[in-house]
């Protein structure tokens, strides 16, 4: 009893260091630059045409953003879990609209400014197949008959679940660090180690949204933002703009959203079956270190689509935006621009 009294004693002094001190190094810049946006006037970061559309009762918020110049296409954007159309970041938007194409991005149920779903249970969740049902009613109330879609994560699974229903509108798919079949047997299994690791290194930046506030929440996202692609492109002065634009505006996140959305996922079953026989040109993305969604399941996308090409980004994890996000975006608008026409 002793020794083990010893051993805790020890260990709390270097947990509660580790809990204050640990994570990654924030930019010395960061104060001063959180401090400035705080003071100053958030940018307008909703631009362009909103509305809401009608799905399953609930009304999901969308943002049409006009192309500059002539329109070539549209594209709508599928954000991942517990993600809202925020989090799309003004510079990705841009290197479409700038391209030619109308750009469609839209809150999921839960999210945002679309309605925060109150009855759910376990017992009576949501789909996947809903929420694609969602994202189809936005192309209605915006009379788009062809779009190509991107989706990341479990963006990608709306994505192909949108396809599947209604094939006919869809030019071309992009699909990010996703899977046809999230319980897939043949794939290999997140390890327990992967869960300790990502519960450990995420443990110190619990410390922002404890103590609170809107400088301390800014701080959280810069740092998950180092945590996962360095801090080579980071814009800390954008990611302030967007996460007090969200904490003011757009009623912020919703924790609870995120939970939904994984069940979702869990409950969706595969895909494969229909994706088999899917006549889309597709574009798979994924990063070779990926352990939430390993890369395999890039792979058999891949292999099971009938048009499909992949690029896999060495030693990238799950996560947005990539390390070296311009090889991303000229992969992607050239796979657009292969397919508008087609």
């Amino acid at each position: 009893m002793m020794i083990a009294a010893l051993v805790i004693l020890i260990l709390i002094p270097g947990l509660i260091f580790y809990l204050l001190r640990g994570g990654p190094r924030l930019p010395a810049e960061t104060d001063a630059i959180i401090q400035r946006v705080m003071r100053g006037d958030l940018p307008e970061l909703v631009t362009g045409e909103t509305g809401h559309a009608t799905s399953h009762g609930l009304k999901i918020w969308y943002e049409r953003l006009e192309p500059t110049g002539a329109m070539r296409g549209t594209l709508l954007l599928n954000m991942g879990s517990g993600g809202s159309a925020i989090e799309w970041t003004p510079g990705f938007l841009r290197t479409f609209t700038d391209a030619g194409y109308q750009v469609i991005r839209y809150d999921y149920r839960g999210t945002g400014l679309s309605d925060w779903v109150k009855d759910w249970s376990r017992k009576n969740p949501y789909t996947i197949a809903d929420m694609a049902d969602d994202a189809l009613a936005v192309l209605d109330a915006l009379y788009i008959e062809q779009t190509h879609v991107l989706g990341l994560s479990m963006g990608g699974m709306i994505a192909q679940a949108m396809a599947i229903k209604q094939p006919h509108r869809f030019r071309s798919l992009i699909l990010l660090m996703t899977s046809g079949d999230i319980g897939d047997p043949d794939m290999p299994s997140l390890s327990s180690r992967y869960f300790l690791g990502a519960l450990l290194k995420g443990l110190p930046l619990l410390r922002y949204r404890l103590v609170g506030g809107e400088k301390n929440l800014i701080k959280e996202r810069v740092a998950k933002l180092i945590s996962f692609a360095g801090s080579d492109n980071l814009h800390i002065e954008e990611t302030a703009e967007t996460v007090l634009y969200d904490l003011r505006k757009r009623r912020g996140f919703n924790l609870k959203a995120v939970f939904q959305h994984q069940t979702a996922v869990t409950i969706s079953g595969s895909r494969y079956e229909q994706l088999k026989s899917l006549p889309i040109p597709a574009l798979v993305i994924h990063g070779t270190a990926d352990q939430m969604i390993p890369v395999e399941h890039g792979k058999k996308l891949v292999a099971v689509l009938p048009d499909a090409t992949g690029l896999w980004l060495d030693g990238v994890g799950h996560g947005w935006p990539v390390p070296n996000m311009d090889r991303v975006n000229d992969a992607i608008l050239a796979h657009l621009n292969t397919h508008e026409h087609s």
